[in-house]
């Protein structure tokens, strides 16, 4: 055994106090487990200097380490010919151990401390512990569990035991500190001291543990909040996929329809027209017909015979169809397709005035009542919250054209022949976004020449020259003008400071109601910002141009 014990420390490493593995050995000849070596050293990186765990030899630089295969072969070895780890009772304190204490009897390799004297102020292991359980004067120390640093517990000035506390200092002291310099203190002993605070510590457990209920009930409160979250929201989507199976349904039935009547009307006016036709092409028979003998009886080379016959030629009779007929050329159900397009449109409109109310309903479902998020610092910021703008042809004043996919919009001096339609701007030359905009927002704009950026309510009215049309003047719009370095709400106008670049970044959160507008350059400049409570969804919207600054134009940048 004991031989078997002397193989296993010659071949195990002085820091994890293991056999070896991956040996190797640096310079001054000691062997480590690779691992633990270089794990200490990595924590000696930032000294610069590296040492011997063991004889403290130091090494600049830091040695190469490489594998000892021999001594890893020997190791090998002696695992096959049963070197096994020691007995529980008997292991050995080691550095993997979270909390270990070791016996500091121990000479060499110590072993674990399983108790520590309070009142020798040392720690035991079983071996070496036997004394204060079987000598009557040790029977009466104080044992505690294993504990680190006991020497504490001795008085650095007296080097007697610290076995006093005083309240005033709040610390640890000696008798003689207690009679000496703490004399005037209010000192307590130190096992009085510790009922008081166990008394508070006790206080502040029920504290935690009603902290730990409180806590549980909130936490069985939630989860029943995620299941009544989960059950109506698959609720929801169940009934709202049922709907619009529905709602499909009907489009496809009246689709239907209409594709049945179209036919029918097809097969019937086909068939008025071949009856027509057919009735046609029988004159156009009799009439070949009567052709054919009046051409024989204008050969006829007797006069007499040609005036006897000529009064008994039948009169010609006008056709019965040919002047009723009225064809319509190019106009036959182009109108069918006109008023479907028609309905289409319709039905855009009410699926998109439909989904914004449906998206702020959903964005609304807030259980939680959380802290607003704070408003980015940086553009790279802005951008997780980028939304792709594209402006509206139907709200376009006739004075603007747009291209780049409907993202820029550019002044014209001349008007453009644009239909009727309830959503234009009958007199400003203004335009809006078809997107509606709910919870975080953001976006830049390129301009040049008259531009004013804005953010509105879609029930804004858009005919006459009103300011209630006007971006700004009212209560249901906020414009920044960029060349003027104004912003306007409600008809009140506030300078701003500028200048404005010619790219502005638009931020909005809608939940908090915050609105700001950046100049964006090399950085982002505030240029104004609102806080205030929006009621509606909002739409994005420019101003531009007149006739003192033809060719002004507004791009909505498309997000990275």
């Amino acid at each position: 055994m004991e031989q078997n014990q002397l193989d296993r420390e010659t071949f195990s490493c002085s820091i994890c106090l293991d056999l070896l593995k991956d040996p190797v050995a640096i310079p001054c000849g000691h062997s480590y487990c690779m691992k633990c070596i270089k794990t200490q050293w990595d924590e000696e990186d930032q000294k610069g200097i590296h040492s011997c765990p063991q004889c403290r030899e130091t090494f600049t630089p830091r040695p190469v380490l490489k594998k000892n295969t021999m001594l890893a072969a020997l190791v090998e070895q002696m695992k096959k010919t049963g070197l096994q780890a020691a007995p529980a009772d008997h292991r050995y304190a080691g550095p993997e151990d979270v909390a270990y204490v070791a016996c500091d009897f121990c000479t060499g390799r110590k072993l674990k401390a399983i108790k520590s004297c309070l009142v020798c102020l040392v720690s035991y292991c079983k071996n070496h512990l036997q004394p204060h359980l079987d000598v009557p004067g040790m029977k009466k120390h104080k044992l505690v569990e294993p504990t680190k640093n006991l020497q504490e517990n001795i008085c650095s000035d007296h080097d007697e035991v610290m076995k006093m506390f005083c309240r005033t200092d709040q610390k640890c002291i000696c008798y003689l500190c207690s009679v000496d310099e703490h004399n005037s203190h209010e000192t307590v002993t130190a096992a009085k001291e510790r009922t008081e605070k166990q008394k508070e510590l006790q206080v502040r457990r029920q504290q935690i543990q009603q902290g730990i209920q409180d806590r549980e009930e909130d936490v069985k409160l939630l989860q029943q909040e995620v299941e009544a979250i989960n059950h109506s929201a698959d609720k929801t989507v169940e009934d709202s996929e049922e709907i619009f199976t529905k709602l499909i349904r009907l489009l496809q039935k009246r689709s239907s329809d209409v594709k049945q009547q179209i036919r029918s009307q097809q097969e019937t006016e086909v068939s008025r027209v071949k009856d027509v036709q057919k009735k046609l092409q029988q004159e156009i028979t009799e009439l070949k017909r009567k052709d054919a003998e009046l051409e024989q009886l204008s050969h006829t080379e007797d006069h007499n015979q040609f005036l006897h016959q000529y009064p008994s030629l039948p009169a010609l009779r006008e056709s019965t169809h040919s002047s009723s007929i009225n064809i319509r050329p190019l106009r036959h159900f182009e109108d069918v397709t006109a008023a479907v397009s028609e309905l289409r449109d319709k039905v855009q409109d009410v699926l998109r005035d439909s989904w914004t109310n449906i998206s702020l309903m959903v964005t609304e479902v807030d259980v939680l009542l959380s802290e607003p998020q704070p408003e980015p610092k940086s553009r790279a910021g802005f951008l997780k919250y980028s939304c792709e703008i594209t402006l509206d042809p139907n709200t376009a004043n006739t004075r603007l054209i747009l291209s780049e996919e409907n993202r820029k919009v550019t002044w014209m001096k001349d008007c453009q022949s644009y239909s009727s339609h309830p959503d234009r701007f009958t007199n400003w030359s203004q335009v809006l976004s078809r997107e509606s905009l709910t919870g975080r927002c953001y976006w830049e704009v390129e301009w040049s020449g008259f531009v004013s950026v804005s953010v509105t309510y879609k029930n804004i009215s858009r005919a006459g020259s009103g300011i209630e049309c006007f971006f700004g003047c009212n209560d249901k719009s906020w414009a920044l003008n960029c060349n003027g370095s104004r912003f306007g709400h409600n008809n009140i106008w506030t300078s701003i400071s500028g200048p404005v670049s010619s790219r502005l970044g638009v931020y909005l959160d809608h939940t908090a109601g915050l609105l700001s507008f950046y100049s964006v350059s090399e950085t982002m400049t505030l240029l104004h910002r609102v806080q205030t409570t929006f009621t509606q969804p909002l739409l994005a919207g420019v101003r531009i141009g007149n006739i003192f600054a033809p060719g002004s134009s507004a791009e909505f940048i498309k997000p990275n």
